[in-house]
């Protein structure tokens, strides 16, 4: 779809949705005195620091610039639109996959697991799907975009051996990175087939921008 108007309003739209889910998620974060940790900023940190919060961060981000101006021609930008779409779409595979189910929610934990994992992978897709940017992604662009999920596995594994949650133990967000269970080759590998997953979807973005319809500006 190529009108501008629908765009920066659907933009708008999944930045503000995804916005709330991610404030939601704090305050449930902040209230939970059963969760990993005890004091209410080291849960705040622990939550900013998952891959799937940093990504509909991403995506909240780059929607709300979206909504505000589409006509971007900074390479940065372009990036960190790849990388939230490319970070939301696994996000929502994976979780939909492998974890949904796993942890009884109730209250607003579900209103903010609903948002983060289901409406923000969908609106993020589709709106890149049916409204683009058209263009935007180059081999350089894909290359560059590879950088945030690199950049948040060392964050994880320098945190997870410097942090560690009520129990005692060093904190990894997502068992395939628990150097302590696994160990550091294991680990490794994990590493490399997250990043290389990340590659083949964003190098798929790239053959499918060149084929979709959307608007072309910038």
């Amino acid at each position: 779809m190529d009108n501008p108007r629908i765009a920066r309003w659907f933009f708008g739209l999944t930045s503000a949705l995804v916005s709330f889910g991610i404030l939601l998620q704090l305050e449930v974060a902040a209230t939970n005195d059963s969760g990993y940790f005890e004091g209410v900023p080291s849960r705040i940190v622990n939550v900013l620091s998952y891959f799937t919060v940093q990504s509909n961060i991403l995506v909240a981000l780059t929607t709300g610039l979206l909504a505000l101006r589409l006509n971007r021609t900074e390479t940065w930008f372009r990036v960190l639109r790849l990388s939230a779409v490319i970070g939301i779409t696994i996000t929502g595979i994976v979780f939909h996959l492998a974890l949904k189910g796993l942890t009884e929610l109730t209250g607003p934990a579900v209103t903010a697991d609903w948002i983060l994992h289901t409406a923000s992978p969908i609106l993020g897709l589709s709106g890149w799907i049916i409204f683009g940017p058209r263009g935007w992604v180059t081999s350089r662009i894909v290359k560059l975009s590879v950088l945030f999920p690199v950049l948040w596995l060392a964050y994880t594994l320098v945190r997870g051996a410097l942090v560690q949650d009520r129990t005692g133990r060093n904190f990894y967000p997502y068992p395939f990175l628990d150097v302590v269970e696994h160990g550091y080759a294991r680990v490794a590998v994990n590493i490399v087939l997250v990043a290389v997953l990340f590659f083949v979807l964003a190098l798929g973005a790239l053959a499918a921008d060149k084929r979709l319809r959307g608007m072309h500006v910038g």
